[in-house]
């Protein structure tokens, strides 16, 4: 059995065995015992308590409250591979050692601004022989046993909600370190993200609108296909009609994405987090919460988004004349059919959509980070892009529900149902493949979405001045 004794010197008494580290999985051949003994001072006992509390957290596979050896080695090869990501992008003249200048920028580049003099300081409380440089084995051995919950370095390269936008209106807001919340540079990324939004949405919306007719309008006894659909819409309306509803989806992008930001920006202060980034859980909270605001201040307009664009050729005049017709008709109460599942849906997609990003990305740190955390435009594109389908297909009978409580009063015939009374009616009905009418066209319009969203988000953050990391 190989042992990891601790022992805490108490003056007055012996010496007693405090904590261990075993192994269960040592070859037969070592019946010996192997101790390796540490010992501490009294008074520095209540930091070791904290330590050994972060390092079980970190850790603990099996959640049972303890660490093993196992573990314990598992968690230590785990935390160096993460240091070495960290090592090598601080290592900006790439010569295997870090200088008081690169530690100055590194911390500039994610807003942290400090003097030469501060990162001189930081150099000597790590640097063991005086040469006023780390080497590997210098930054190692200082943070191997300090748990890092979140590297800022890989969270920026994998930064991801602003640039792909699908047109669901669900997606966590980005965030900003203090250097672009102080230079300005936050209000670029967000310009820069409703114009890709924008470009995207315009590009994508007949199959929008395709899908808005199959959620509504689709049944067993019409069942409407993808080709079907668009012949339906150009014999009706002309090609024009393929793009009825985009420009109220397009106008909403700016009062959501502005009231989104700030309000995350407030839950965050509200949450009194002291991270520059914030956790998983975290994120989901902040993140739905302003969500669930944003969509509370402009949920008129997506009503609208869904009259427009099932409305026949001559119905309406333009926007205003279609939010009169239903003021006058059916009320204010009209603007806010479908509410409760919209909010309902905000849960599932933000919470799948994460956390399926994060498994991705965790994934691919794991198996081919070697030398650098940027994973490259390829494999961003294809995580964000599987997250958001994930999270579009948990969430996707909310949504269809609610579009059709939106829909209702333009259908002729159509009865006054509840959320729980028009899902038992889809359910007995059309059976659960009834929840996911329209699926295709959403699907197809993903990839899509999220390719133009980042070619034009890129390019206007070059026109607009924005430094990509």
């Amino acid at each position: 059995m190989l042992c990891l004794c601790l022992y805490v010197p108490v003056l007055g008494q012996e010496q007693a065995e405090f904590e261990y580290f075993e192994s269960k999985g040592l070859p037969a051949e070592l019946k010996s015992i192997f101790r390796l003994s540490l010992f501490i001072p009294s008074q520095e006992f209540s930091t070791y308590r904290q330590w050994k509390q972060k390092i079980v957290k970190a850790g603990d596979k099996d959640l049972d409250g303890q660490l093993d050896f196992e573990e314990f080695v598992h968690y230590l090869q785990d935390h160096e591979k993460k240091l070495r990501l960290v090592f090598k992008s601080l290592d900006k003249k790439n010569d295997g050692r870090i200088d008081a200048q690169e530690i100055v920028q590194s911390l500039r580049d994610l807003g942290v601004k400090i003097s030469e003099q501060q990162a001189e300081k930081i150099l000597k409380s790590m640097d063991k022989n005086g040469t006023m440089t780390i080497d590997w084995n210098e930054w190692r051995d200082y943070h191997l046993l300090h748990p890092v919950e979140n590297i800022p370095e890989i969270i920026l390269y994998w930064k991801h909600s602003t640039i792909f936008d699908v047109g669901e209106n669900l997606t966590v807001p980005d965030e900003f370190t203090v250097e672009e919340r102080q230079t300005g540079m936050w209000w670029r990324h967000l310009v820069a993200g409703g114009g890709a939004g924008a470009v995207s949405r315009t590009c994508t919306a007949p199959l929008d609108r395709l899908k808005v007719l199959m959620q509504v309008h689709a049944s067993r006894s019409n069942n409407m296909c993808i080709i079907g659909g668009f012949t339906q819409m150009i014999r009706e309306g002309g090609p024009r009609s393929l793009w009825r509803g985009n420009g109220i989806n397009v106008l909403k992008i700016a009062p959501e994405s502005a009231i989104k930001f700030m309000a995350y920006e407030q839950i965050k202060r509200f949450i009194g987090t002291d991270q520059e980034m914030l956790r998983i859980h975290e994120r989901l909270l902040a993140g739905s919460l302003a969500g669930a605001i944003a969509q509370s201040s402009i949920y008129p307009m997506e009503v609208l988004k869904t009259r427009m664009a099932l409305r026949k050729t001559g119905q309406y005049s333009g926007m205003l004349d279609c939010a009169k017709n239903i003021l006058s008709k059916e009320g204010m109460a009209a603007f806010y059919k479908g509410y409760i599942p919209n909010m309902l849906g905000i849960i599932p997609y933000a919470g799948i959509d994460l956390a399926v990003y994060e498994t991705l990305k965790n994934a691919w740190l794991q198996r081919y980070a070697v030398n650098s955390a940027d994973p490259g435009v390829f494999v961003l594109l294809a995580c964000g892009t599987i997250s958001s389908t994930c999270g579009q297909l948990a969430s996707y009978p909310l949504a269809l529900v609610r579009t059709r409580m939106q829909a209702q009063a333009s259908v002729e015939g159509a009865p006054e149902v509840t959320m729980r009374g028009l899902f038992k009616h889809i359910l007995k009905t059309e059976g659960a493949f009834g929840l996911y009418r329209g699926l295709a066209p959403n699907f197809m319009k993903v990839i899509p979405a999220v390719s133009i969203s980042y070619v034009v988000y890129e390019n206007l953050k070059m026109t607009l001045g924005v430094q990509s990391r």
